[in-house]
């Protein structure tokens, strides 16, 4: 879908508009964002904003597989809106700190369009803002790529909407009232202040978390880490007192726990907007590679980036940010973005998309055979999405490889399609159609990833080869459509496991992990071990569940090589609390 003259003219020229910023500031040209970004201002007639916001969430509730991208950015000031978000929707808050943009009224999340069911709201966030809602309580009935960051909530949140949700990821909020999971399956959240959490069904974990429930897996399933020992929160736009735009990029935080914003800004640094080429879906990849070759950073802005070559990031610190889930799609069987192996390189807030041609990486973070230490200034990666089929009949060999040391993922959904669109009058999914081998392949040392989703692969949905490596929380479905056993195997081992750590690893943690079974295709299907990994004394493993999903759709035999029983028809639900 695309925008309609009239909805164009109108964002475009609010966009385009000289605005005041906070009492006080400097009035300045906001920069061009492209017509699918809305810049909203305090002196902004109310109704006329609402009725913008409306139209836009009227266009994307159901836009499941739309090319259609939105940001919506607040500059600081009060507002009293209803903020409905839809598919492709970014809603972020143009302030230093969450409290700087208020939203009297609600920012939200409902699934009226699946009558409740909310296990295809995917793709949209909100993020730094304080929400106070009139009636107490806000809804972010979610499931997988939908990240809640920054944010500060007046009142209760509830995370589903009556029917099934399979979210979800919390970052750096403080929710004064009480959170309802409900019927969400799986939940992470992190570095956050909350009041109290209710509810819990198959994993639910919380790192860092002031206030969240104690470690009682399986019953209820809450695992609770105290602190974070590494993370970098998500870079974000805001605009200084001076009128003038910025990215900040929060500094690396060790051993963390509670929101970053707690004591006012924190750590990190603020790039002058004007060090950034804002891109365009217009531009190409040369001329996007040519300003970064420059030292610039670069700004996605809202739409469909089809690129003949990969966007090559050869610089240290350099900072790629997307608004809207800016998506890039190669078209020949390129790579999208490689990094070279250099340090403090930041990616977040974009959608990767297989092309038509198979890729062998979609995604590269340094070259194979990287070796740099970069534990001091390491990359990272937030809310960095990636999708195989759907919308379009894309194919990969894997989606991210990690070869660099010391990169940290923080929050990613890894998906092989299991539904879509139609290309050319057919479904754009299928085992020899939408082929994806691998979600994730980590080469390199001391990598952290948390919050992460990877889904539906044809081989190794995850496969890891460095050394040291910690996943927080990992939540996995394996392929719908193998066709047989015959055509799933991993040489003689009946099928591929979602985790797999090489044998030549001697140190790696896994902690809340939830694996789980729908062969719709052939429900006779057996995968040996969800995980597998070396028996050796630093391999570790924590909090895991098995299930066979649709009530017995396919057999897990094992949860970490030959430990634990099968998930299967009559025993649904498996857990294992510690390996070995």
């Amino acid at each position: 879908m695309a925008l309609s003259p009239t909805r164009r003219s109108v964002v475009a020229g609010i966009a385009g508009t000289m605005i005041a910023g906070r009492a006080g500031a400097i009035a300045t040209r906001d920069p061009d964002l492209g017509p699918n970004v809305l810049i909203v201002d305090p002196s902004m007639p109310r109704a006329a904003v609402q009725a913008r916001l409306d139209a836009t969430f009227k266009a994307m509730e159901s836009a499941h597989f739309s090319d259609e991208r939105h940001a919506i950015l607040f500059k600081p000031g009060r507002y009293e809106l209803d903020v409905n978000v839809g598919f492709f929707t970014q809603v972020a808050g143009l302030g230093a700190l969450p409290g700087d943009v208020e939203i009297a009224g609600h920012v939200h999340v409902e699934a009226d369009w699946l009558k409740g069911m909310a296990l295809d709201n995917f793709w949209r966030g909100a993020e730094n803002l304080s929400i106070t809602p009139p009636d107490g309580m806000d809804r972010w009935a979610v499931s997988q790529a939908a990240p809640y960051r920054r944010i500060h909530l007046r009142g209760d949140l509830v995370l589903d909407d009556g029917g099934w949700s399979s979210g979800g990821f919390m970052a750096d909020c403080r929710i004064d009232g009480i959170i309802r999971s409900g019927s969400q399956q799986q939940w992470f959240t992190r570095t956050s202040d909350i009041r109290r959490w209710e509810g819990s069904n198959w994993n639910m974990m919380f790192m860092g978390v002031d206030g969240a429930p104690a470690t009682s897996f399986p019953k209820p399933p809450y695992t609770n880490i105290a602190t974070m020992p590494v993370i970098r929160d998500k870079p974000f736009l805001h605009v200084t007192k001076a009128g003038d735009w910025a990215v900040f990029v929060p500094a690396v935080r060790r051993d963390a726990h509670g929101v970053s914003w707690g004591d006012g800004l924190p750590p990190g640094t603020s790039i002058p907007l004007s060090r950034f080429l804002i891109a365009t879906p217009t531009m190409t990849a040369r001329q996007i590679n040519a300003a970064l070759a420059r030292g610039k950073h670069l700004l996605l802005t809202p739409g469909i980036y089809r690129l003949d070559a990969p966007l090559r990031i050869e610089r240290a610190d350099t900072v790629m940010l997307g608004l809207g889930l800016a998506t890039l799609l190669p078209q020949n069987g390129s790579k999208a973005i490689t990094v070279a192996d250099v340090p403090g390189v930041v990616l977040a807030g974009m959608l990767i998309d297989a092309g038509p041609v198979m890729s062998p990486v979609l995604v590269e973070i340094g070259p194979r055979g990287s070796n740099r230490d970069h534990r001091a200034n390491p990359t990272s990666l937030s809310d960095v999405f990636f999708r195989v089929g759907g919308a379009v009949l894309g194919t990969a060999d894997t989606c991210l490889e990690v070869n660099s040391h010391h990169v940290i993922g923080d929050h990613m959904w890894i998906w092989r399609a299991d539904h879509g669109d139609r290309a050319n009058g057919r479904v754009a999914v299928g085992w020899d159609r939408n082929v994806g081998n691998q979600g994730l392949v980590v080469n390199g040392d001391d990598v952290t990833m948390s919050a992460l989703f990877v889904e539906h692969f044809e081989k190794y949905q995850t496969l890891w080869n460095g050394e040291r490596g910690r996943t927080w929380f990992y939540q996995n479905e394996l392929p719908y459509d193998p066709p047989s056993q015959a055509a799933y195997m991993a040489g003689t081992t009946r099928g591929w496991a979602a985790y797999k750590v090489a044998n030549t690893v001697s140190d790696h943690q896994a902690v809340a992990m939830g694996i789980y079974a729908n062969f719709t295709a052939d429900p006779s299907i057996v995968l040996e071990s969800a995980v597998e990994a070396p028996r050796k004394p630093g391999i570790r493993f924590a909090n895991l569940t098995t299930i066979s999903l649709g009530g017995g759709k396919g057999t897990i035999a094992h949860l970490v090589n030959d430990a634990g029983e099968a998930a299967r028809p009559g025993a649904i639900k498996q857990t294992l609390v510690s390996y070995p």
